[in-house]
């Protein structure tokens, strides 16, 4: 039975780690056990080779593998979604090969290039959404472009979401007014900034927490869904310390956070790759432990 793409990007949208040797090769198989615990958590729907997954670290082909490894890991039980982008080339490349891989929908990473036009961001989704006939959903890192370019780019056809993943509510609430209104908005900042972004109209948030503690992210959409924005608070207060782990050194220890967790709880799944930072600090270290431990965090 296909999935309800739509109603699951309004849920939870975890990105999962890339599991790696103590060598820093992609070790595939260890990933199971966090789509397991995600899924049944009621996590509404994983992605493979998203920032967390350390996209930008892998070749082609270990990005074309996690991605054949998440389809295996999750078996249809919710949709698969596939991170796809770098060059146009690359990223026709990756989305054909997501397609055979069994994914549901794409997300299109907003391209790095220093010489990005806007015209030509839409270009560059045009070419990735031909070539795979997949749903896309557009992982917006840069608002700079302005709200007409973000339009144009909600209106390529194949378009149906928008993780939107910069610190800007007002911007994202001028945007969602230039758009179709079909498009689901989705908070692309984790946990931390879904308040906000529900305020003005999104649903749904990206998380990197469900690798460890899927269950506080589930709490929290709950939550949200709800309306219950008290309880909301006071729930995304407790697993912050996590999130500012993440957040130090200009967010290079975003995916070190994630797996120094997992290390932490027991269920090691290897080092970052450079540029990420590897390991935490021992002051990042001890904040990371203390937060596990006070809420008894296992896996």
């Amino acid at each position: 039975m296909p999935h309800d793409l739509t109603k699951a990007l309004t849920g939870i949208s975890g990105i999962l780690v890339t599991p790696m040797t103590t060598d820093r090769k992609i070790d595939p198989d260890r990933q199971k056990p966090v789509v397991d615990k995600a899924i049944a958590a009621g996590v509404h729907v994983l992605t493979a080779n998203g920032n967390t997954g350390e996209f930008y670290s892998l070749s082609l082909e270990e990005a074309e593998e996690m991605c054949r490894a998440a389809a295996r890991h999750i078996q249809g039980r919710v949709p698969l979604v596939a991170g796809v982008g770098r060059s146009v080339v690359d990223a026709c490349h990756l989305a054909r090969s997501a397609k055979a891989a069994g994914a549901d929908a794409l997300m299109i990473h907003q391209p790095p290039d220093p010489f990005a036009a806007p015209r030509g961001l839409v270009a560059y989704v045009q070419a990735v959404s031909e070539a795979a006939d997949l749903p896309i959903v557009l992982y917006l890192r840069n608002d700079t472009i302005g709200t007409h370019a973000i339009a144009d780019l909600c209106a390529v056809p194949g378009v149906v979401g928008v993780k939107w993943a910069t610190p800007n509510p007002l911007k994202l609430a001028d945007a969602m007014a230039a758009s179709d209104p079909d498009i689901i908005w989705v908070g692309g900042l984790a946990e931390v900034w879904a308040p906000p972004f529900y305020a003005v109209g999104a649903r749904g948030f990206t998380s990197g927490l469900i690798n460890v503690w899927p269950e506080r992210s589930v709490a929290i959409h709950a939550a949200l869904d709800s309306g219950d924005y008290a309880t909301a608070k006071t729930l995304i207060a407790e697993m912050k310390p996590f999130e500012d782990v993440r957040a130090q050194e200009s967010n290079g220890t975003n995916v070190t956070g994630v797996k120094a967790a997992l290390r932490a709880i027991g269920h090691e799944r290897g080092p970052t790759r450079p540029p990420s930072a590897w390991p935490l600090t021992e002051m990042q270290q001890d904040m990371l432990e203390s937060f596990i431990a006070r809420h008894a965090i296992t896996f």
